[in-house]
């Protein structure tokens, strides 16, 4: 990977729906390399794809949390995965390291939402505890 290529990411990190043609221009090359170079960037798994970028808040879930969850002993990870897949309201979550076993970031209505959702994944018993912090601003995005 080159120069190049790392701008022609950043390109369509800030915009999926760019033409080939406008790649080339914003990186010197014509159309059809541009496409050639993003034809091998798929190949490789440098990029992976293409997304719309949803505004939850305008959806009407203005609360974005982190939740660490702590499992009970012996709970293994697919119940993990499979019970926060079922919540809508899960955005994203990853095991980690440290105490706690997974973190979820979630989008709810507003904080009686959110509570309501953390009441909801302790009531089946696989969760032990959580501790939450409610997101207040966003101060880097890539």
């Amino acid at each position: 990977m080159d120069a190049i290529d790392r701008r022609i990411l950043a390109l369509l990190v800030d915009d999926g729906r760019r033409s080939y043609d406008d790649l080339g221009r914003q990186v010197s090359l014509s159309p059809s390399a541009a496409k050639r170079r993003v034809d091998r960037l798929r190949a490789t798994g440098a990029l992976r794809g293409f997304t719309a970028i949803v505004d939850h808040e305008a959806l009407g879930a203005g609360t974005e949390a982190l939740v660490e969850l702590f499992y009970a002993p012996g709970t293994l990870l697919e119940q993990v995965a499979e019970s926060l897949r079922r919540r809508p309201e899960v955005v994203e979550a990853w095991s980690v390291t440290g105490d706690a076993d997974a973190i979820a970031r979630v989008r709810t209505r507003d904080n009686e939402d959110l509570e309501r959702l953390i009441m909801d994944l302790q009531r089946d018993g696989l969760v032990v505890r959580t501790r939450s912090q409610v997101v207040m601003s966003q101060l880097v995005s890539r």
